[in-house]
């Protein structure tokens, strides 16, 4: 573990903290596409950490896709998401990287009167990101919504799950430990994200419920507003990864921040075409776990 944990970051994972607030900045507009961000010195100063973290934090970034691989110099942000923003994005409704879709359909639920977003994944990191602008927005004189309700679906903290886990040794509890931490840190986050309204646009109603069920996310799904339906499958894949401890491992992981998002719209005067019945299928698959075997995620603060 790092030697200082930033203020107020809520998670014991200081270079998630960092990528988290450099995401949040270039999705603002406060780095733009093509500036360069700090140097490695000036960001590790600027959050208390040492330069290896920062170089953590950066590679999250360029594993998403937020900024460029040249060696040598300052990273280059990309062109991540052009387009967000508008009120209808050109390729709203084309399957892409799940961090840019669900931030396109999160920005244009916030257009509504009413917000709601349930959601089944294995963390909330993907939704994190798709809040920051919407939220930024409300708060800055941009569409504001009557309310907000959110609703998170996530594995429980105590179920042995398929994925994540060692190459080498499959009852290494240390890789599931991991991502229990993990899941409470980004769901911290979130709570961050939704409290943000309560201060700066405190007309607004807003609600966050999280609960758990004893699942093993084989997919992710979003559903907004009660007529889109956002399905991807989580990859499985190896690799290296260093623990608080600083030892190294394989292990075989899930991907999910860039797993390509399939959108579904429910047209009302169709409800009997495919599209549109997968959307109520999702809901109402969704609301049977809720109301029957979840159970709430306690100790968020």
């Amino acid at each position: 573990m790092d030697e200082h944990l930033p203020a107020g970051s809520g998670t014991r994972y200081p270079y998630l903290h960092i990528a988290d607030v450099l995401r949040g900045e270039i999705v603002d507009g406060v780095i733009p596409v093509g500036q360069r961000i700090p140097p490695l010195e000036e960001l590790a100063n600027r959050f208390n950490v040492s330069p290896q973290t920062v170089q953590r934090a950066l590679r999250e970034l360029r594993k998403d896709g937020f900024i460029d691989n040249q060696r040598g110099r300052s990273a280059e942000v990309l062109p991540w998401r052009e387009g967000a923003g508008s009120a209808a994005p050109e390729g709203m409704w084309e399957p892409g990287r799940a961090f840019t879709v669900l931030g396109r359909h999160v920005l244009e639920a916030f257009r509504a009167p009413q917000v709601t977003i349930d959601v089944f994944s294995l963390t909330t990191e993907t939704l994190n990101q798709a809040l920051i602008a919407p939220v930024q927005q409300a708060l800055s004189g941009g569409p504001r919504p009557a309310s907000v309700a959110v609703r998170v679906l996530l594995p429980g903290p105590e179920a042995r799950l398929a994925i994540p886990r060692s190459v080498d040794d499959p009852a290494d509890e240390r890789p599931l430990n991991r991502l229990r931490e993990l899941i409470r840190s980004h769901v911290v986050t979130l709570k961050s994200s939704i409290g943000q309204l309560e201060l700066g646009a405190p007309e607004i109603a807003r609600s966050l419920e999280v609960r758990t069920a004893p699942i093993t996310p084989q997919h992710k799904l979003y559903l907004i507003n009660g007529h889109t339906a956002l399905f991807g499958y989580y990859s499985v894949f190896r690799r290296e990864i260093v623990y608080s401890s600083g030892e190294s491992a394989d292990i075989y992981d899930s991907l999910g921040l860039t797993t390509p998002l399939f959108p579904s719209r429910l047209d009302p005067a169709k409800p009997e075409v495919a599209e549109s019945r997968f959307v109520t299928e999702s809901q109402e698959w969704f609301d049977s776990l809720w109301s029957t075997i979840a159970e709430p995620l306690g100790n968020l603060a």
